[in-house]
Protein backbone atom coordinates (compact mmCIF):
# COMPACT_ATOMS: atom_id res chain seq x y z
CA UNK A 1 0.00 0.00 0.00
CA UNK A 2 1.11 3.91 -0.87
CA UNK A 3 2.05 5.35 2.42
CA UNK A 4 2.22 8.87 1.15
CA UNK A 5 0.07 11.42 3.51
CA UNK A 6 -2.95 12.87 2.72
CA UNK A 7 -3.65 14.93 -0.36
CA UNK A 8 -6.18 17.48 -1.58
CA UNK A 9 -6.80 15.82 -5.13
CA UNK A 10 -10.68 15.43 -6.24
CA UNK A 11 -12.32 12.33 -8.11
CA UNK A 12 -14.71 14.31 -10.09
CA UNK A 13 -16.55 11.14 -11.22
CA UNK A 14 -17.52 11.09 -7.45
CA UNK A 15 -18.94 14.48 -7.36
CA UNK A 16 -21.51 13.54 -10.48
CA UNK A 17 -22.17 10.58 -8.55
CA UNK A 18 -23.19 12.58 -5.40
CA UNK A 19 -25.16 14.92 -7.75
CA UNK A 20 -27.02 11.71 -9.20
CA UNK A 21 -27.47 10.07 -5.54
CA UNK A 22 -29.59 13.30 -4.14
CA UNK A 23 -31.57 13.68 -7.49
CA UNK A 24 -32.85 9.46 -6.85
CA UNK A 25 -33.48 10.66 -3.16
CA UNK A 26 -35.65 13.85 -4.19
CA UNK A 27 -37.52 11.24 -7.36
CA UNK A 28 -37.96 9.10 -3.74
CA UNK A 29 -39.35 11.92 -1.79
CA UNK A 30 -41.49 13.40 -4.77
CA UNK A 31 -42.39 10.57 -6.30
CA UNK A 32 -43.12 7.62 -4.30
CA UNK A 33 -43.40 8.76 -0.08
CA UNK A 34 -45.20 12.41 -0.43
CA UNK A 35 -45.92 15.26 2.01
CA UNK A 36 -49.09 14.74 4.64
CA UNK A 37 -51.68 16.61 3.53
CA UNK A 38 -54.25 18.87 5.02
CA UNK A 39 -56.49 15.37 6.01
CA UNK A 40 -53.57 13.79 7.29
CA UNK A 41 -52.89 11.63 4.17
CA UNK A 42 -49.35 11.31 2.28
CA UNK A 43 -49.92 12.76 -1.17
CA UNK A 44 -47.74 11.90 -3.60
CA UNK A 45 -46.72 14.86 -5.80
CA UNK A 46 -46.03 12.66 -8.68
CA UNK A 47 -47.49 9.69 -8.64
CA UNK A 48 -46.38 8.69 -11.87
CA UNK A 49 -42.87 8.88 -10.51
CA UNK A 50 -43.69 5.87 -8.03
CA UNK A 51 -42.32 2.78 -10.32
CA UNK A 52 -39.38 4.05 -11.16
CA UNK A 53 -39.18 6.44 -8.07
CA UNK A 54 -40.01 4.24 -5.52
CA UNK A 55 -35.93 3.08 -5.94
CA UNK A 56 -34.62 6.10 -4.80
CA UNK A 57 -33.84 5.61 -1.40
CA UNK A 58 -30.78 3.43 -2.42
CA UNK A 59 -29.18 6.93 -3.25
CA UNK A 60 -28.91 7.10 0.10
CA UNK A 61 -26.78 3.75 0.20
CA UNK A 62 -24.67 5.35 -2.22
CA UNK A 63 -24.15 7.93 -0.26
CA UNK A 64 -23.01 5.78 2.55
CA UNK A 65 -20.45 3.97 0.29
CA UNK A 66 -18.80 7.05 -1.21
CA UNK A 67 -18.54 8.21 2.49
CA UNK A 68 -16.50 4.80 3.27
CA UNK A 69 -14.19 6.53 0.20
CA UNK A 70 -14.21 9.63 1.13
CA UNK A 71 -13.41 9.07 4.69
CA UNK A 72 -11.21 6.59 4.70
CA UNK A 73 -9.50 9.48 2.35
CA UNK A 74 -10.06 12.16 5.12
CA UNK A 75 -8.27 10.46 7.45
CA UNK A 76 -4.90 9.49 5.92
CA UNK A 77 -2.20 11.46 7.70
CA UNK A 78 -4.25 12.90 10.42
CA UNK A 79 -4.48 11.82 13.95
CA UNK A 80 -8.10 11.03 15.52
CA UNK A 81 -7.78 15.05 16.70
CA UNK A 82 -7.65 16.24 13.16
CA UNK A 83 -10.02 13.58 11.72
CA UNK A 84 -12.65 15.02 13.91
CA UNK A 85 -11.79 18.16 13.47
CA UNK A 86 -11.75 18.20 9.78
CA UNK A 87 -15.18 16.01 9.68
CA UNK A 88 -16.68 18.13 12.75
CA UNK A 89 -15.87 21.50 10.64
CA UNK A 90 -17.15 20.23 7.35
CA UNK A 91 -20.59 18.82 8.57
CA UNK A 92 -21.56 20.70 11.49
CA UNK A 93 -22.17 24.33 10.18
CA UNK A 94 -24.18 23.66 7.54
CA UNK A 95 -26.10 21.36 9.15
CA UNK A 96 -26.83 24.10 11.79
CA UNK A 97 -27.66 26.47 9.17
CA UNK A 98 -29.82 24.39 6.93
CA UNK A 99 -31.79 22.51 9.64
CA UNK A 100 -32.38 26.79 11.32
CA UNK A 101 -33.74 27.58 7.81
CA UNK A 102 -35.95 24.78 7.43
CA UNK A 103 -37.24 25.38 11.11
CA UNK A 104 -37.86 28.89 9.61
CA UNK A 105 -39.85 28.18 7.18
CA UNK A 106 -41.92 25.86 9.02
CA UNK A 107 -42.77 28.87 11.58
CA UNK A 108 -43.54 31.12 8.61
CA UNK A 109 -45.42 29.27 6.51
CA UNK A 110 -47.38 27.22 9.62
CA UNK A 111 -47.41 24.44 7.73
CA UNK A 112 -46.30 21.69 10.32
CA UNK A 113 -45.59 22.18 14.19
CA UNK A 114 -42.42 22.43 15.88
CA UNK A 115 -41.10 24.17 18.82
CA UNK A 116 -37.82 25.83 20.36
CA UNK A 117 -37.35 22.62 22.30
CA UNK A 118 -37.78 20.94 18.84
CA UNK A 119 -34.80 22.87 17.63
CA UNK A 120 -32.24 23.06 20.87
CA UNK A 121 -32.73 19.19 20.62
CA UNK A 122 -31.93 19.11 17.01
CA UNK A 123 -28.59 20.90 17.38
CA UNK A 124 -27.68 17.47 18.41
CA UNK A 125 -28.37 16.05 15.45
CA UNK A 126 -29.89 12.81 16.95
CA UNK A 127 -32.77 15.00 18.17
CA UNK A 128 -34.75 11.84 18.96
CA UNK A 129 -32.38 10.55 22.18
CA UNK A 130 -33.29 13.99 23.62
CA UNK A 131 -36.98 13.12 23.32
CA UNK A 132 -37.78 15.30 20.27
CA UNK A 133 -38.64 14.55 16.72
CA UNK A 134 -36.39 15.86 13.25
CA UNK A 135 -37.22 19.10 12.02
CA UNK A 136 -36.58 17.11 8.81
CA UNK A 137 -36.67 13.12 8.94
CA UNK A 138 -33.39 12.92 6.58
CA UNK A 139 -31.18 13.98 9.16
CA UNK A 140 -31.37 9.83 10.07
CA UNK A 141 -28.86 9.08 7.41
CA UNK A 142 -26.56 12.17 9.25
CA UNK A 143 -26.79 10.49 12.60
CA UNK A 144 -25.31 7.29 10.89
CA UNK A 145 -22.91 9.46 9.30
CA UNK A 146 -21.52 10.40 12.53
CA UNK A 147 -21.62 7.68 14.42
CA UNK A 148 -19.18 5.91 11.52
CA UNK A 149 -17.02 8.74 12.20
CA UNK A 150 -17.04 8.34 15.44
CA UNK A 151 -15.76 4.49 15.24
CA UNK A 152 -13.08 5.80 12.47
CA UNK A 153 -11.79 8.26 15.24
CA UNK A 154 -11.98 5.38 17.91
CA UNK A 155 -9.90 3.39 15.37
CA UNK A 156 -7.73 5.92 14.53
CA UNK A 157 -6.89 6.83 18.51
CA UNK A 158 -6.20 3.31 19.04
CA UNK A 159 -3.41 3.20 15.81
CA UNK A 160 -6.19 0.45 14.20
CA UNK A 161 -7.37 2.47 11.51
CA UNK A 162 -6.07 1.58 8.67
CA UNK A 163 -3.55 -0.91 9.83
CA UNK A 164 -6.05 -3.76 10.98
CA UNK A 165 -8.42 -2.54 8.32
CA UNK A 166 -8.95 -6.40 7.14
CA UNK A 167 -9.71 -7.36 10.91
CA UNK A 168 -11.98 -4.39 11.69
CA UNK A 169 -13.94 -5.28 8.07
CA UNK A 170 -14.24 -8.52 9.23
CA UNK A 171 -15.53 -8.16 12.76
CA UNK A 172 -18.16 -5.59 11.26
CA UNK A 173 -19.39 -7.61 9.26
CA UNK A 174 -19.51 -10.35 11.45
CA UNK A 175 -21.57 -7.71 14.23
CA UNK A 176 -24.03 -6.95 10.58
CA UNK A 177 -25.13 -10.76 10.07
CA UNK A 178 -25.38 -12.28 13.47
CA UNK A 179 -27.67 -9.60 14.65
CA UNK A 180 -29.73 -9.59 11.10
CA UNK A 181 -29.51 -13.31 10.86
CA UNK A 182 -30.81 -13.50 14.56
CA UNK A 183 -32.43 -10.63 17.07
CA UNK A 184 -32.15 -8.03 14.84
CA UNK A 185 -31.44 -5.61 17.57
CA UNK A 186 -31.97 -1.81 17.17
CA UNK A 187 -29.45 -0.92 19.57
CA UNK A 188 -27.16 -3.05 17.65
CA UNK A 189 -28.42 -1.21 14.34
CA UNK A 190 -27.49 1.93 15.93
CA UNK A 191 -24.25 1.43 17.35
CA UNK A 192 -22.54 -1.25 14.65
CA UNK A 193 -24.60 0.72 11.56
CA UNK A 194 -25.53 -2.88 10.79
CA UNK A 195 -28.44 -1.93 8.45
CA UNK A 196 -25.84 0.10 6.50
CA UNK A 197 -22.32 -1.41 7.27
CA UNK A 198 -21.73 -3.35 4.08
CA UNK A 199 -21.85 0.09 1.58
CA UNK A 200 -19.67 1.78 4.13
CA UNK A 201 -16.96 -1.20 3.49
CA UNK A 202 -17.75 -1.18 0.47
CA UNK A 203 -16.14 2.05 0.32
CA UNK A 204 -13.31 1.95 2.49
CA UNK A 205 -12.04 -1.12 0.23
CA UNK A 206 -13.23 0.68 -2.96
CA UNK A 207 -10.47 3.51 -1.71
CA UNK A 208 -7.85 0.43 -0.40
CA UNK A 209 -7.93 -0.46 -4.28
CA UNK A 210 -7.67 3.71 -5.41
CA UNK A 211 -4.13 3.43 -3.20
CA UNK A 212 -3.13 0.63 -5.16
CA UNK A 213 -4.12 -2.64 -3.17
CA UNK A 214 -5.11 -5.67 -5.09
CA UNK A 215 -4.74 -9.28 -4.26
CA UNK A 216 -7.04 -12.34 -3.13
CA UNK A 217 -7.79 -11.53 -0.21
CA UNK A 218 -8.64 -7.47 -1.04
CA UNK A 219 -11.46 -8.92 -3.79
CA UNK A 220 -12.70 -11.67 -1.59
CA UNK A 221 -13.03 -8.95 0.89
CA UNK A 222 -14.51 -6.82 -1.98
CA UNK A 223 -17.02 -9.70 -3.27
CA UNK A 224 -17.83 -10.30 1.04
CA UNK A 225 -18.96 -6.64 1.06
CA UNK A 226 -21.11 -6.31 -2.05
CA UNK A 227 -22.98 -9.17 -0.92
CA UNK A 228 -23.19 -7.54 2.77
CA UNK A 229 -24.70 -4.50 1.13
CA UNK A 230 -27.38 -6.00 -1.74
CA UNK A 231 -28.76 -8.15 1.55
CA UNK A 232 -29.25 -5.21 3.34
CA UNK A 233 -30.80 -3.39 0.81
CA UNK A 234 -33.17 -6.06 0.22
CA UNK A 235 -33.76 -6.67 3.75
CA UNK A 236 -35.01 -2.83 3.97
CA UNK A 237 -37.64 -3.58 2.16
CA UNK A 238 -39.93 -5.15 5.08
CA UNK A 239 -39.62 -1.60 6.83
CA UNK A 240 -40.22 0.45 3.25
CA UNK A 241 -42.92 -1.88 2.36
CA UNK A 242 -45.38 -0.88 4.66
CA UNK A 243 -46.03 2.05 2.65
CA UNK A 244 -49.43 1.20 0.85
CA UNK A 245 -48.26 1.76 -2.82
CA UNK A 246 -45.41 -0.61 -2.51
CA UNK A 247 -44.44 -2.36 -5.37
CA UNK A 248 -40.77 -3.20 -4.97
CA UNK A 249 -39.00 -5.87 -6.76
CA UNK A 250 -35.72 -7.42 -4.73
CA UNK A 251 -34.09 -8.13 -8.16
CA UNK A 252 -34.57 -4.76 -9.10
CA UNK A 253 -33.20 -3.69 -5.88
CA UNK A 254 -29.75 -6.04 -6.27
CA UNK A 255 -29.50 -5.39 -9.44
CA UNK A 256 -29.70 -1.06 -9.19
CA UNK A 257 -27.05 -1.87 -6.07
CA UNK A 258 -24.45 -3.86 -8.30
CA UNK A 259 -24.68 -0.90 -10.87
CA UNK A 260 -24.48 1.79 -8.54
CA UNK A 261 -21.43 0.13 -6.17
CA UNK A 262 -19.53 -0.65 -9.66
CA UNK A 263 -19.98 2.90 -10.64
CA UNK A 264 -18.67 3.87 -7.43
CA UNK A 265 -15.77 1.76 -7.75
CA UNK A 266 -14.93 2.77 -11.62
CA UNK A 267 -15.44 6.42 -10.70
CA UNK A 268 -12.28 6.69 -8.95
CA UNK A 269 -9.97 4.94 -11.63
CA UNK A 270 -11.71 8.17 -13.69
CA UNK A 271 -8.84 10.52 -13.64
CA UNK A 272 -10.47 13.32 -16.14
CA UNK A 273 -14.00 14.14 -17.69
CA UNK A 274 -15.03 16.12 -20.50
CA UNK A 275 -17.06 18.70 -18.22
CA UNK A 276 -15.53 21.89 -16.70
CA UNK A 277 -13.69 21.77 -13.35
CA UNK A 278 -16.25 24.99 -11.72
CA UNK A 279 -19.71 22.76 -12.85
CA UNK A 280 -17.99 18.99 -11.77
CA UNK A 281 -17.35 20.59 -8.01
CA UNK A 282 -20.47 22.56 -7.92
CA UNK A 283 -22.28 19.54 -8.70
CA UNK A 284 -20.45 17.89 -5.86
CA UNK A 285 -20.72 20.94 -3.48
CA UNK A 286 -24.39 21.51 -3.40
CA UNK A 287 -25.63 17.92 -2.66
CA UNK A 288 -25.30 18.28 1.33
CA UNK A 289 -26.71 21.15 1.86
CA UNK A 290 -29.52 20.44 -1.11
CA UNK A 291 -30.09 17.51 0.53
CA UNK A 292 -30.31 18.76 4.19
CA UNK A 293 -33.36 21.28 2.49
CA UNK A 294 -34.96 19.34 -0.16
CA UNK A 295 -37.40 17.23 1.85
CA UNK A 296 -39.41 19.36 4.29
CA UNK A 297 -38.96 22.74 3.27
CA UNK A 298 -40.16 21.45 -0.29
CA UNK A 299 -42.95 19.33 1.78
CA UNK A 300 -43.94 22.62 3.67
CA UNK A 301 -44.16 24.90 0.67
CA UNK A 302 -45.92 22.58 -1.60
CA UNK A 303 -48.46 21.58 0.80
CA UNK A 304 -49.14 25.10 1.91
CA UNK A 305 -49.53 26.37 -1.73
CA UNK A 306 -51.55 22.67 -2.09
CA UNK A 307 -50.87 23.29 -6.49
CA UNK A 308 -53.64 19.66 -7.30
CA UNK A 309 -53.64 20.97 -11.02
CA UNK A 310 -49.93 21.83 -11.22
CA UNK A 311 -48.16 19.25 -9.09
CA UNK A 312 -45.33 18.62 -11.30
CA UNK A 313 -44.34 22.21 -12.16
CA UNK A 314 -44.91 23.44 -8.63
CA UNK A 315 -42.13 20.41 -7.68
CA UNK A 316 -40.14 21.00 -10.45
CA UNK A 317 -40.29 25.00 -9.49
CA UNK A 318 -39.86 24.10 -5.84
CA UNK A 319 -36.73 21.83 -6.18
CA UNK A 320 -35.09 24.07 -8.36
CA UNK A 321 -35.52 27.13 -6.41
CA UNK A 322 -34.34 24.80 -3.48
CA UNK A 323 -31.65 24.03 -5.50
CA UNK A 324 -30.32 27.42 -6.23
CA UNK A 325 -30.87 28.19 -2.79
CA UNK A 326 -28.46 25.24 -1.96
CA UNK A 327 -25.76 26.36 -4.43
CA UNK A 328 -25.88 30.10 -2.79
CA UNK A 329 -25.24 28.29 0.44
CA UNK A 330 -22.08 26.09 -1.17
CA UNK A 331 -20.59 28.77 -3.04
CA UNK A 332 -20.87 31.76 -0.82
CA UNK A 333 -21.94 30.81 3.10
CA UNK A 334 -20.17 27.12 3.78
CA UNK A 335 -16.65 27.99 3.16
CA UNK A 336 -16.38 31.14 5.73
CA UNK A 337 -18.37 29.36 8.34
CA UNK A 338 -16.15 25.81 7.65
CA UNK A 339 -13.01 27.97 8.00
CA UNK A 340 -14.18 29.39 10.97
CA UNK A 341 -15.14 26.49 12.75
CA UNK A 342 -12.03 24.46 12.12
CA UNK A 343 -9.58 27.80 12.42
CA UNK A 344 -11.11 27.92 16.50
CA UNK A 345 -11.00 24.05 16.80
CA UNK A 346 -7.32 24.12 15.25
CA UNK A 347 -6.34 26.97 17.65
CA UNK A 348 -7.71 24.94 20.54
CA UNK A 349 -6.17 21.63 19.34
CA UNK A 350 -2.83 23.78 19.55
CA UNK A 351 -3.14 25.23 22.96
CA UNK A 352 -4.02 21.79 24.24
CA UNK A 353 -1.09 20.11 22.93
CA UNK A 354 -3.07 17.93 20.69
CA UNK A 355 -1.40 16.51 17.52
CA UNK A 356 -3.28 17.48 14.26
CA UNK A 357 -1.29 14.54 12.38
CA UNK A 358 0.04 11.07 12.89
CA UNK A 359 3.54 11.91 12.07
CA UNK A 360 3.60 13.72 15.67
CA UNK A 361 1.65 11.24 17.23
CA UNK A 362 4.72 9.24 19.39
CA UNK A 363 2.22 6.60 20.20
CA UNK A 364 1.63 5.56 16.51
CA UNK A 365 5.03 5.71 15.58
Amino acid sequence: MDKTVHTHSRVPVLDLLRLAAVVAVILYHYGFWGPISTSGISQVALPALAPTGQYGFLGVSVFFAISGFVIAYSAEGRSWIGFIIARFSRIYPTFVLCMTLTFTVMLAVGVGHVTRSQWLANLFIAAPFLGQPYVDTVYWSLVIEVVFYGWVALFLMLGWFPRHIDALILAWLAITFANELTIDAPIFEKVFIADDSGFFVVGLLIYQHYRGRRGTRFWSLFALAMGTAIFQATHKLERLGAHPDNTFDPRIVAVICILALLGVFLATRIKRIPLPATFVIAAGGITYPLYLLHMQMGYVIFSATEPHDHAAIAVTTIVAGIALFAWAIWRFVEPWMNRFVKSKLTQLAARQGWPLSRASCRWLS
